[in-house]
């Protein structure tokens, strides 16, 4: 592929449904056969999105990650016949999402309540004092008050009422919204 003309479509990103509890080692299989095909030019990122859960187990509380999606990943690539056959060849991966197998691009709008993209902070219309609306993860449906926002992290501390007292909570800025 190195020697073929570098096509001017931009990337989109798809979803890969994949054996359950393989989503980790598809993501690590993706990247080795990117590096090793030279593929760069064609699948930009791969990602396996994780929320933070908070269990309570003997009394005490744990925070674990957990998979949002499990038995899928995201790829972010321009399709071709032979991207999608190295992509399907890949060991781990069924299939991507779609109609008979062939892959249909999530939309903008998907892209960013998964939280796919990083947001720039001048696309970040949410202030500190702003009403928002939690849009997914274990608190979606909160409302709460932005407390602050740190822009580095891609993070905003929220205000949320749990069981009659205050509690802040850190969540992305993908899973936030302006009320």
């Amino acid at each position: 592929m190195a020697n073929q003309e570098v096509p001017k479509e931009q990337p989109k990103w798809y979803v890969i449904h994949t054996y359950s509890g393989y989503e980790n080692a598809v993501e690590q299989d993706l990247r080795n056969m990117v590096d090793n095909n030279d593929l760069h030019e064609y699948i930009y990122d791969i990602k396996v999105p994780v929320e933070d859960d908070i269990v309570e187990r003997n009394g005490k509380k744990k925070v674990i990650q957990r998979k949002k999606f499990p038995s899928y990943a995201f790829i972010k690539m321009i399709y071709t016949n032979h991207v999608w056959f190295m992509v399907t060849r890949t060991r781990g991966v069924t299939s991507f999402v779609g109609s008979a197998g062939r892959p249909i691009p999530l939309t903008d709008e998907e892209v960013r309540r998964i939280g796919l993209e990083q947001i720039s902070i001048e696309d970040f219309d949410i202030k500190v004092g702003d009403n928002v609306k939690i849009i997914n993860g274990a608190l979606e449906g909160f409302i709460g008050v932005v407390d602050s926002i740190n822009a580095e992290q891609q993070k905003v501390k929220v205000i949320v009422a749990l069981f009659g007292r205050e509690t802040p909570v850190d969540l992305d800025f993908a899973q936030v919204e302006k009320l």
